[in-house]
């Protein structure tokens, strides 16, 4: 009786430790697109200016300094003179002014710190990157909700479409199969002042900034790594060979 008492007990503990990675591979059919990611400063620059210009307001990046986007290579003057909208200091974080219990008065729930937000959703959904670039490309107007919009990929969402003027506006259409279910998409009702292709180009812009931001050091330990499995190589090689002549007389 108790050794079936604790094969229960173990049962249950396995099936409550692997709940979340079950729950997880049910939400693995999301479709994702594929986000262009790209590590070219010129692109790192026009994603942190589309940032700061329309992110910063409510999202804060409190692990990030100024200073550091001197790495993708722009100067200390022009941080100050385009981008510095909530500091005072060019090392300053990037932070904002909004309170986290107004903000949740105003939008529901505390908009979330940016800096590792790719990390973060790569842990969910196995690319941050590719989840950032549909999500910011799939809201829609949906007049049921209080800002006015929902999204695809993230039902009844807070926050609102920053990016509208850009994007345009577009609604959801439903299409019922002949197999009983329905497809639903976005149809573009409202052009923006981007065409779509340029619209998708300065998202994938701001993803790749965002994702820089979550490891600005990842080039150079890609680098770094790559040194050293070489450097490891050729030890292995000379302590193969060193192995040989010591043990030439034995063998």
């Amino acid at each position: 009786m108790k050794m079936r008492l604790l094969n229960l007990i173990k049962r249950a503990a396995a099936a409550l430790l692997f709940a979340p990675a079950v729950a997880m591979a049910a939400g693995a059919a999301l479709h994702l697109d594929k986000a262009p990611v790209s590590t070219d400063p010129a692109a790192l620059q026009h994603g942190a200016k589309l940032f700061v210009n329309y992110c910063l307001s409510c999202h804060s990046a409190s692990f990030t300094r100024y200073n550091q986007l001197q790495e993708i290579g722009l100067s200390e003057q022009a941080i100050r003179d385009n981008l510095m909208f909530t500091g005072e200091r060019v090392g300053d974080l990037m932070k904002v002014a909004m309170r986290p219990a107004e903000s949740k008065v105003w939008f529901g729930v505390a908009p979330p710190d940016l800096t590792l937000v790719a990390r973060q959703r790569a842990s969910e959904f196995g690319s941050g990157a590719d989840w950032l670039y549909t999500y910011l490309r799939q809201f829609y107007r949906d007049p049921a909700r209080p800002t006015g919009w929902n999204n695809a990929i993230f039902a009844n969402v807070a926050m609102p479409h920053v990016f509208w003027q850009l994007q345009g506006e577009q609604i959801a259409k439903v299409t019922q199969n002949a197999d009983g279910t329905s497809t639903t998409a976005l149809e573009l009702v409202k052009p923006g002042a981007l065409a779509p292709a340029e619209y998708d180009k300065a998202v994938a812009d701001l993803v790749s900034f965002l994702v820089w931001m979550g490891e600005p050091i990842a080039d150079k330990r890609k680098t770094i790594g790559v040194v050293v499995l070489i450097f490891l190589a050729g030890l292995f090689v000379l302590s193969y060979a060193l192995k040989k002549n010591y043990w030439k007389d034995i063998h």
